[in-house]
């Protein structure tokens, strides 16, 4: 099944967090932002609307995990 992947799905627990950093901090702004563009990216890859090899496709994936690796840690952090 092809979905999004959004942050708030991603770590319920930091519901509240993840709001309150994205309104009072600029470099959980900016590393959202970063997320939301490729996880949109990717969808739009899987469903066919974008053409893309596999191996992109690959590397996409690995770069939207290490992101979400980036931000769980902000999370922890602040």
């Amino acid at each position: 099944m092809i979905t999004k992947h959004p942050l708030l799905e991603e770590f319920p627990e930091y519901a509240e967090k993840i709001k309150d950093l994205y309104h009072h901090n600029e470099e959980f702004q900016v590393l959202m932002s970063s997320y939301n563009t490729l996880d949109t990216e990717i969808f739009e890859i899987e469903k066919g609307e974008i053409p893309l090899n596999d191996d992109e496709l690959t590397h996409k994936r690995k770069d939207r995990v290490f992101l979400k690796d980036e931000i769980y840690t902000f999370l922890q952090k602040n």
